[in-house]
């Protein structure tokens, strides 16, 4: 009996060096549906795991479900079979009008406001994407004709503000222009490791408004699937182009 990992239920060795990670496991049944011989690896809680080929590349799908913490654990569990390069499709909220609704942001760095990655390395310590993975995102938005920006994006633990205000106006002014909930966890997981790692989200929403109420949060309106869908096969093709055994020094 293959021997698995406790919280993926993974196999404990033999993965693919190369995985695309998103947030819902109906994601990657939906990434899936676009692999050659895609087969289920694992499934557990929101943790759901595909094995399959891309343009004759062996890869993976997992689904990460919302927030750092958890996400955080399927890295660790892919890490440990295998995987060395990730790239994250997901989504996220604009902060700018000119990023609209259905638009790709390729992330270059993220605000760490994860609620994990400081239980990991020091506050001071860069949360920022491999540049070649920047490079072959942007190169294959291009090449599928998407429209997409670079920049740097917010990840934040909380989706929903509190007694506290989101605090949108000062990251605004900085030039940060999308908001997400995972993205920073895995750059820096990546970085500690030496493994090369980025971010493509898709906007579904815009969130730059200070304490914007999130039951006006409609993301699952025909320009955010039609863009999700276009963005699968950028985020599988910058995957493939970026060398699967490539560790950073």
């Amino acid at each position: 009996m293959t021997a698995i990992l406790p919280i993926t239920k993974l196999p404990r060795e033999g993965l693919p060096t190369r995985a695309l990670v998103v947030g819902d496991p109906a994601r990657a049944d939906t990434v899936a549906t676009q692999l050659d011989d895609a087969q289920l690896l694992g499934q557990n809680r929101e943790y759901r795991s595909y094995r399959g080929r891309w343009r004759g590349t062996d890869l993976l799908v997992s689904s990460h479900g919302v927030g750092g913490p958890g996400a955080l654990c399927l890295f660790t569990e892919l890490a440990a079979a295998g995987v060395r390069t990730y790239l994250r499709l997901g989504t996220a909220g604009s902060l700018t009008d000119t990023v609209r609704d259905g638009d790709l942001v390729v992330a270059e760095a993220a605000v760490r406001d994860d609620g994990v990655t400081p239980q990991l390395v020091p506050a001071e310590y860069p949360s920022y994407a491999t540049p070649e993975a920047v490079l072959a995102l942007t190169a294959a938005a291009r090449a599928h004709h998407v429209r997409h920006h670079r920049g740097l994006v917010w990840t934040r633990a909380a989706f929903s503000p509190g007694v506290l205000q989101l605090p949108v106006r000062p990251y605004q002014a900085a030039r940060v222009i999308a908001i997400e909930m995972e993205l920073s966890t895995l750059l820096v997981f990546a970085a500690l490791h030496g493994f090369t790692a980025g971010g493509a989200l898709v906007i579904d929403g815009n969130a730059s408004q200070d304490n914007a109420d999130p039951t006006g949060y409609a993301p699952h309106r025909a320009v955010v699937a039609e863009a999700v869908r276009s963005s699968v096969a950028v985020a599988l093709d910058a995957l493939i182009g970026l060398d699967g055994e490539e560790a950073r020094a």
